[in-house]
């Protein structure tokens, strides 16, 4: 007869899931002693950052990756990451180590109480009751991690499990598709065909559902203004698109008077609304139609105004689109944003107007940036989807490691990782992983020596100028680059920094540029711009 550890590993290869991202301790060597040659085992120094490497891989995929973390701290150093593929759909079948169940009772070292710890932010965790259950267990995680809303699922396997006696098990197929219900979808049509100006609000779900082509074919149709949603976690519409008109505001007032001129509101894919700095108001303006078609069935319960609809984003927006009735009108030509000077030292905006006249077309953005996102979202255009990352959940250390599993996930694409140089000590060891999986991510460091994005929150919210802990300096991202093996440089000036990108993009592997640049941050948080405001975090 198998052992459970055969078993699983039968399991795992069934469901496309031979990529392991993990952090071993003792509690796991039984399960991963002598992994089958078809299997690859990608290691991350931290929880954080093995599992954030898992959920750049799955999102990039669109299938679950499969993560291995150690006992107790899995639910501590890895929880951010879980918290993070919660938020950004991720699906993640998450296993830990569990102490031998023969001693469990007796409280011995490294017991783990993982399961209770992470229930808030999965889908699913258990313990199985039985060594045999176990292969049963990742199997209907995974089936529960890929079902919409996707997200994480976590599995704890007391160590003597794997090799115990188990039978074998037959993996079977679970679709995953729900659709909306057509007469809802039907007075969106009716709402729609009597709009006098109607506006689509884009969101992460887009990606997810691989709604791309739908939702821009029903934009064109209708020759409707295109907004992204608050704090856009990917972009789910064409950066250069004629229709496009940049971010709404993550503020009630903000972003309701941004839409005033709308009667008609769709939403697309995403929350209603995602908000962060608190400025009171309606959600929407009072007398204006708005509709939300969503994956995520919490997504619709927690929208503070509208009808919400849950299904499949594509083929709701094919289904709209077949019915409704084409419109024309005069669109108008989009404004580009003014070229920036080069001054010394160098302003974040001239930074990215640069990187963008370099970045190749199908490249990929993972970024963590958030004092300088509202110059990052004026001046990178790509139009491709799987084109840009961010973090969903407001915390630090996203976007390094996702940009490790984006890579491995895509080799023929270039991933960049805009971070800055605070955001980057979150997450600092995919810098390890990045080179020794020989994953080309180019980092560039936004360096200006303190926490800008709150300083600009405290400038914001008037909480005065006393408050501590908002500088960092002493940092060289240099040299901890080098450390960990990575080919690195620092930019001061200018005229250096086109000449260190095409370095690195000519470069085929992991490199960093640090860019130092103006002190400062997003003195009014962006509530007084008109277009593309920048992130909250």
């Amino acid at each position: 007869m198998s052992t459970v550890r055969e078993v699983t590993y039968g399991v795992l290869r069934d469901l496309g899931m031979t990529k392991i991202f993990g952090n071993p301790g003792s509690s796991e060597l039984p399960f991963l002693k002598d992994m089958p040659p078809d299997f690859q085992y990608v290691l991350g120094l931290h929880e954080r950052t093995a599992a954030g490497m898992a959920l750049g891989y799955a999102m990039a995929r669109g299938e679950a990756a499969f993560v291995n973390l150690h006992s107790i701290a899995s639910a501590g150093n890895g929880l951010s990451a879980l918290i993070d593929a919660q938020l950004c759909h991720a699906p993640l079948v998450v296993t830990t180590g569990q102490q031998d169940r023969r001693q469990v009772m007796a409280e011995p070292f490294l017991v783990s109480r993982a399961v209770e710890v992470v229930k808030p932010y999965v889908k699913w965790a258990c313990e199985p009751l039985r060594p045999e259950d176990v292969p049963a267990a990742i199997a209907r995680g995974y089936h529960m991690a890929m079902q919409p809303p996707r997200g994480p699922v976590f599995i704890s396997v007391p160590m003597d499990d794997w090799n115990k006696p188990c039978e074998p098990l037959i993996t079977r197929k679970v679709t995953q598709s729900v659709l909306a219900d057509p007469a809802a979808l039907d007075e969106v049509v009716r709402a729609i065909d009597s709009s006098r100006k109607l506006a689509l609000i884009t969101g992460a779900q887009i990606e997810e559902d691989r709604a791309g082509r739908e939702v821009v074919a029903l934009a064109e149709r209708l020759n409707a203004d295109v907004y992204a949603e608050p704090i856009a976690s990917r972009w789910a519409f064409p950066r250069s698109h004629r229709l496009y008109r940049g971010g709404l505001f993550p503020a009630q007032k903000p972003l309701a008077d941004q839409l005033a001129g709308y009667d008609t509101v769709v939403v697309l894919g995403a929350p209603v609304f995602l908000y962060y700095a608190y400025v009171p108001g309606n959600a929407i303006q009072p007398g204006t139609k708005l509709f939300q078609i969503t994956n995520s069935p919490q997504d619709a319960s927690s929208a503070l105004a509208g009808t919400s609809i849950v299904g499949n984003i594509a083929a709701a927006a094919e289904y709209i689109r077949s019915r409704v009735k084409p419109v024309e009108r005069a669109v108008p030509a989009r404004t580009k944003p003014p070229e920036p000077p080069a001054e010394h030292p160098m302003t974040c905006s001239y930074v990215f107007s640069a990187l963008n006249k370099l970045l190749p077309r199908d490249a990929i953005i993972s970024e963590e940036c958030p004092s300088s996102k509202g110059d990052l979202d004026r001046y990178i255009e790509l139009d491709e989807p799987g084109s840009f990352y961010s973090v969903r959940s407001g915390i630090l250390g996203f976007a390094m490691p996702a940009a490790v599993g984006l890579q491995l996930a895509h080799p023929n694409r270039r991933v960049v990782c805009p971070v800055g140089d605070g955001s980057m000590q979150y997450s600092i060891q995919a810098l390890w992983s990045a080179v020794q999986s020989k994953a080309p991510v180019i980092f560039v460091v936004i360096c200006n020596g303190n926490y800008s994005a709150l300083k600009g929150f405290r400038d914001f919210t008037k909480v005065g100028k006393n408050v501590p802990g908002i500088d960092i300096p002493g940092i060289d991202a240099v040299k901890i680059a080098q450390g960990y093996g990575m080919m690195a440089r620092a930019v001061d000036r200018a005229e250096d920094l086109e000449p260190a990108l095409k370095c690195a993009f000519a470069s085929k592997e992991t490199c960093l540029v640090s860019v130092n640049v103006q002190e400062g941050g997003q003195k009014t948080m962006g509530m007084d711009q008109s277009v593309n405001p920048p992130n909250y975090g």
